[in-house]
């Protein structure tokens, strides 16, 4: 199946270039003192619910609205390169004002069944059938399996990540999340089955669930992702070292990174910094 790209020269996601006093005026983010399993909203855009956070079993789930915020996808300086990305090792200037929040990418690119590419440029070659998220040049992402429901018809592509295959499909888990777990869904420290693991699903409606939890099997990711809604989702990293996420309080002129997942080890640097993995960046509109 044939898909258009940008080049990094002509895109940046125009909705990223904005002030930062403009920022201020429309981007707000919260950090509740506790989790629960209820959604408590944790940023507005505009004055409306545009992100928000749950905890249930162990597993943090964020929830994002994409008509208010989108996704950018970042090279790491090891797993992609420092040189030709728009989006390279650290949560650009441009997006700085505007960034909402941040997780883990896939698989290191050496691993088998991932794809990488970004704003026309190339890391690891895509790949048919493979759990795919897809952003295009409008802001908009969807997830689902390449050249099996994405690339939409019409719509430029702009970055893919591919990560294995499916977790959930059609709300469903993977038939093989049970039987399967370290040749399927990834080798873990010790060989054990639960482990820190991520994943991000979207829902019938549109919206965007990362999950996240530092004891999880790949059937636990996926239920977490189906009870929140997911109807397609894929495994993001796993393992101790590779799995956090923030969110970015905006009090200053650097936002303060606040981690969101209990236990995490954390990244240095917290993705304000170089990095040497590939990760998601949530921006606001």
């Amino acid at each position: 199946m044939a898909f258009t790209t940008l080049t990094p020269a002509r895109v940046v996601l125009a909705r990223s270039l904005v002030p930062r006093a403009a920022a201020a005026r429309h981007l707000e983010v919260t950090v509740p003192p506790a989790l629960t399993t209820n959604w408590t909203t944790v940023a507005q855009v505009h004055g409306h619910p545009a992100a928000w956070l749950a905890q249930r079993s162990a597993v943090t789930l964020m929830r994002l609205d994409q008509s208010l915020v989108h996704l950018t996808l970042h090279a790491g300086s090891i797993d992609g390169g420092v040189l030709g990305w728009t989006y390279g090792d650290q949560i650009t200037r441009r997006e700085i004002p505007l960034v909402v929040a941040a997780f883990n990418g896939g698989f290191k690119l050496t691993y088998r069944d991932v794809g990488f590419m970004s704003g026309g440029h190339v890391a690891v070659a895509l790949k048919p059938g493979l759990a795919s998220i897809v952003t295009y040049s409008d802001g908009t992402s969807n997830i689902a399996a390449w050249q099996n429901g994405v690339p939409s018809a019409g719509k430029t592509v702009f970055s893919v990540l591919q990560n294995q295959f499916l977790l959930v499909d059609r709300g469903v888990a993977a038939t093989n999340v049970t039987t399967c777990v370290l040749d399927c869904w990834g080798g873990t420290v010790g060989l054990r089955t639960a482990v820190p693991r991520s994943g991000l699903g979207i829902t019938a409606t549109g919206q965007l669930v990362w999950a996240a939890g530092m004891q999880l099997s790949p059937g636990d990711l996926a239920d977490a992702l189906i009870s929140a809604g997911a109807v397609r989702a894929l495994e993001l990293d796993i393992n101790p070292v590779w799995v956090a996420g923030y969110l970015y309080v905006h009090r200053a002129r650097q936002p303060t990174a606040v981690p969101v997942v209990p236990g995490q080890n954390g990244i240095p640097g917290q993705l304000l910094a170089p990095y040497s993995r590939d990760f998601v960046a949530v921006v606001a509109n």
